[in-house]
């Protein structure tokens, strides 16, 4: 009996047909393979997963296969993205057993959860070969078979200690962040390593604030070469916008084809942030357009964020994508197909399969003349509307709470930038005023949704789907991601409600997720139990629960001033220090939260009857240090504490300075504004 049937998980609704007797994560599973003594193969992957459609073609949906899985084990079906508590337990596991991890990763278990053989992609035959194994050693070798699974829980329990040594996260430890990281650095490609090449967006934000502290050139020049490798690569989608998940090669040509929120929401911060700073055409582009891909195909009305964009279309990697020289040709014609095959390095030979070309650009469009800039417009507009005659990729229109987090702060970010740069002069005025408009009501429902949805009882949820919130409790990573939002969403609308949604979040997380020495476990104390609790300080695809909650509480901090959230950050960086220095590429956002609380961070009140239009509010938005809070409105807005007691001097809009609640004297003149912001 399949029992995903009811599923709100995707993932789990595209296995509701498998001949296999799938139980959803539920202790009646555990209970179920306890009273028939065998053990439990937990399978744990994610819808937009490559790899995980191809093991369930290949085994999962086989009569025979499934049969097996049947007889020997009961089988438990897990979407990494629903239960991220569930999958960094066996994710550890897995590491400490193979030395390395991915998706879809298959854990044979005890019926009391612990792990006793882990791995991940199986082809059939091999799947068929450990399935029986595992089941032979299960009957005659049990003693073993207990003991290394109480073996591997004593790795992974050491493996997410919490407790262990402290130390300030200072200038110097920071600075030897950015060392380790132009050590790294692939000088010919952008980026860190090699093949498969994943975008640093937290390594790059971290960066872009060190060179805004130190003034390193070398920080900003290792995140413009990045961004534009990638910006020109495979890997972003040079029709619609968007970044894929990874390259599967080390020069960004070839993508896994799947779209992530979460990257394409820090890839958006790390562009908009470089735009800020440079005014840099192509990332000006590439910010834009990336909020347009958010907004347009991940954006659900009414709802907020889907989760991601299929790396299969029909089963087919990339399908929807790729090019030959002569499908250009007969979407625009002889001329403009040349020119384009040219313009994007689609070849006869290819650099996918079977002679089909990913679209990179190949030439440099952005300070092109008018002309060609205009000609690569029409193409890209004539093309895209070619390939949306093509059958399209799934959707996971899961909401992941964490995720639609960092979409939020990150469109809030580039609503702000955008403002800055808006000229009726320029263009693209339409095209940016449209992109515009369009995030800003898909940000807004987005933040509605997980204040009105996600929060239940005072509690966060994980996801919901349909406008259905799931059962599954909120990690530290969503209560991080969420309160730095609604931080956001405050700044930006100069809205009481979301400053005080962000507290009550942030109590939640200090009082329910709190460690030993000033650290935070992933999940609550009161949370349903695993072999061990999770505590992982490193930043991965996403920020770790750790970072995300340094990262809100630090703007909290500034908005409120009150020193306990601050202090509490301060602990929290405290716990990671150690590593910072030594794995930089795995400490990207705890390092950018770090610049933040070095630089104060700034506190900028600007009193005004005009927050959208007035030259004290850009200027404190152009040149903000690093982590800076910016609130602009009338003098005692109610439920904005920067605004408290602050009036306007001599009648004029006023701009009020502090850094660690020390405060400048107040200034009515932008170029007194910029000296106090740049410390002079």
């Amino acid at each position: 009996m399949n029992r995903l049937a009811d599923a709100t998980s995707p993932y789990l609704l595209q296995h509701a047909d498998n001949p296999v007797d799938w139980w959803p994560w539920c202790d009646e599973a555990f209970a179920e393979a306890k009273r028939r003594d065998v053990p439990v193969l937990v399978s744990v992957g994610y819808a937009a997963c490559h790899w995980c459609h191809v093991m369930a073609h290949e085994s999962f949906e086989n009569e025979q296969v499934g049969a097996l899985m049947n007889d020997d084990f009961v089988c438990i079906k897990v979407d990494r993205e629903e239960r991220p508590d569930v999958d960094a337990v066996y994710m550890t596991a897995t590491q400490a057993m193979t030395g390395q991890g991915g998706w879809p990763m298959t854990v044979f278990a005890t019926p009391d959860g612990t792990p006793f053989f882990c791995g991940t992609y199986y082809p059939r035959p091999n799947f068929v070969r450990l399935l029986q194994s595992v089941a032979t050693a299960w009957r005659d070798q049990r003693e073993a078979v207990l003991r290394q699974g109480a073996a591997v829980v004593e790795a992974i329990g050491g493996a997410q200690a919490v407790g262990g040594p402290t130390a300030p996260l200072d200038a110097a430890l920071l600075d030897a962040a950015a060392d380790q990281l132009v050590k790294d650095y692939d000088e010919t490609n952008g980026g860190f390593g090699g093949a498969p090449k994943f975008p640093p967006h937290m390594n790059l934000l971290f960066l872009l604030r060190h060179h805004q502290r130190t003034g390193s050139e070398r920080s900003l020049e290792i995140v413009r070469h990045t961004c534009e490798a990638m910006a020109r690569g495979g890997i972003y989608d040079q029709l619609a916008g968007g970044f894929a998940r990874y390259a599967v090669d080390g020069h960004w040509t070839v993508p896994h084809f799947e779209k992530m929120l979460y990257d394409n929401a820090l890839l958006l911060r790390a562009y908009t942030q470089l735009w800020r700073l440079t005014g840099d055409r192509l990332a000006r582009r590439v910010a834009r357009d990336t909020a347009r891909f958010l907004a347009d195909e991940l954006h659900r009305p009414g709802e907020g964020f889907a989760s991601a964009l299929d790396a299969d279309t029909q089963g087919v990697e990339g399908l929807t994508y790729v090019w030959t020289p002569d499908q250009l040709v007969a979407a625009l014609g002889e001329e403009d197909g040349r020119w384009a095959a040219d313009l994007f390095g689609v070849t006869p030979e290819g650099t996918f399969e079977h002679g089909t070309s990913v679209l990179k650009l190949a030439r440099d469009v952005d300070d092109a003349d008018p002309a060609i800039r205009a000609r690569w417009q029409g193409v890209v507009g004539r093309l895209l509307a070619a390939r949306d005659t093509r059958p399209q990729p799934a959707r996971d229109d899961k909401v992941v709470a964490a995720w639609n987090g960092l979409a939020i702060t990150a469109i809030v970010e580039f609503q702000q930038v955008a403002a800055l740069y808006a000229s009726p002069d320029d263009e693209d005025v339409n095209l940016m005023e449209g992109v515009v408009i369009v995030t800003d009501g898909a940000m807004r429902d987005a933040a509605e949704h997980l204040a009105k949805v996600h929060v239940v009882d005072g509690r966060l949820r994980r996801v919901s789907r349909a406008g259905v919130v799931g059962e599954p409790a909120g990690v530290l990573e969503d209560y991080g991601c969420v309160a730095e939002a609604f931080c956001a969403m405050h700044q930006l609308t100069g809205e009481g409600r979301w400053l005080e949604l962000a507290g009550r979040l942030l109590d939640v997380a200090l009082e329910r997720f709190a460690a030993p020495g000033g650290g935070f476990y992933d999940t609550a104390d009161d949370a349903e139990r695993l072999v061990t609790r999770p505590a992982d300080p490193t930043d991965n695809a996403t920020p770790s629960g750790r970072s995300a909650i340094v990262a809100a509480l630090v703007a909290y901090a500034a908005l409120t001033g009150e020193p306990r959230y601050r202090e509490a950050a301060e602990a929290a960086l405290g716990t990671v220090a150690p590593i910072v220095g030594r794995h930089a590429r795995f400490t990207g956002y705890a390092a950018t939260a770090g610049e933040a609380l070095l630089s104060g961070p700034y506190e900028i009140a600007v009193v005004t009857d005009d927050p959208a239009g007035d030259p004290l509010v850009a200027a404190a938005h152009r040149h903000a240090p690093p982590g800076a809070v910016v609130v602009a409105g009338r003098a005692d807005q109610p439920g904005v504490p920067l605004l408290a007691d602050r009036t306007m001097v001599d009648g004029r809009s006023t701009a009020y300075v502090c850094r660690g609640f020390v405060c400048d004297r107040p200034v009515t003149g932008v170029d007194d504004l910029i000296a106090q912001l740049a410390g002079r």
